[in-house]
């Protein structure tokens, strides 16, 4: 981990009628919210919709925040479960997660005009798992996916390759019980979004058992979800509450929860958005730490700030561990925003 930043601010006076009487610190970790994968599927989305008008059609939420999700649907989009659902001349966007390869078929053969809004680091772990099968030939190995069983992400990789080339590893327990049927012909990939611990454990105990096994050449879990744990972890141990902005849905803002209590916090919580918060949980809370999963936006944060500042009197640092000026072009064909 990088060397912590910290910067402090305290907040303006609140309004009349709150117990002011008490300072709260609030400890902001950096960096937090959106990374770029995420802000990249929210402006495929609306350059379709400014090129092409509306409706464009969504296939499963873009990213895993209904905040989002909800402010896409009011400038137009309409978000399905399934492609049957998309009208002949519809455009449709495929989500962050990717999908399993079955979907742009369909949708060819359908033709229907669609934008693959997939993360380009979860491109790179399909890339590796087709790498790594080799299209079932004398070279190809047979795969264990480190993830979690339903997940869109794991979902999508697994459908890059032929029903039974992927094993799912969901946990540590099935690390150890997994029995492919030649331990010497072994590779692993693993989701984007898990938790990187939790990982390397599973990753220790595949290697233990199966020497031969072969990783992925880059690590798989992305750059913005180690960054937003790290960031976690330098400020839960200093935190009486950590809480996560995010939604319940939502892989990484999960194990940023985790996380937090992993490494000190006296309790954190997963909140979707200040209508959610429960203010009696800061009752006997002197020190709050506060962060954002990967698709959730920094506007959740501010109001949730704004409205501690109107109840208490705060004094505000946020830790910076790394800073990120990570971008990815939109896909073809919309290029960059005009």
């Amino acid at each position: 981990m990088s060397d912590t930043l910290t910067t402090s601010r305290s907040s303006a006076p609140a309004a009349e009628g709150n117990d002011k009487s008490k300072t709260l610190r609030v400890l902001l970790a950096g960096p937090r919210g959106f990374c770029a994968g995420v802000d990249r599927a929210i402006r495929v989305v609306e350059e379709a919709l400014r090129r092409y008008g509306a409706p464009v059609y969504v296939r499963h939420e873009i990213v895993h925040n209904r905040t989002v999700v909800e402010n896409l649907e009011e400038q137009g989009a309409i978000f399905v479960e399934e492609l049957d659902e998309v009208p002949e001349d519809g455009h449709v966007v495929f989500s962050a997660h990717g999908v399993p390869k079955s979907v742009p078929a369909e949708a060819q053969r359908r033709n229907l005009l669609y934008l693959d809004a997939t993360c380009p680091l979860v491109s790179k772990v399909h890339r590796e798992a087709e790498r790594h099968f080799a299209g079932g030939g004398p070279d190809s190995r047979h795969i264990l996916m480190i993830g979690h069983a339903g997940h869109p992400e794991v979902v999508g990789t697994m459908g890059q390759l032929p029903v039974g080339a992927v094993t799912l590893v969901n946990d540590a327990e099935e690390a150890r019980r997994v029995e492919p049927a030649d331990p010497s012909r072994l590779a692993f990939i693993t989701q984007t979004t898990l938790s990187v611990d939790d990982t390397s454990e599973i990753v220790e105990i595949l290697r233990e058992r199966f020497p031969d096994i072969e990783g992925p050449k880059r690590e798989d879990i992305c750059y913005a979800t180690t960054n937003r744990q790290e960031a976690v972890k330098a400020i839960a141990p200093e935190s009486d509450l950590v809480i996560v902005i995010g939604s319940p849905n939502s892989s990484n803002s999960q194990r940023l929860r985790e996380v937090a209590e992993r490494s000190g916090a006296k309790r954190a919580l997963l909140v979707p958005k200040l209508a959610a918060l429960d203010w009696s949980v800061l009752e006997n809370v002197n020190t709050v730490g506060i962060t954002a999963g990967a698709s959730a936006p920094e506007a959740l944060v501010q109001e949730i700030v704004e409205a501690m500042s109107e109840r208490y009197t705060l004094n505000i640092e946020e830790r910076i561990v790394k800073k990120e000026n990570v971008a990815f072009r939109l896909p073809s064909p919309l290029g960059d925003p005009i």
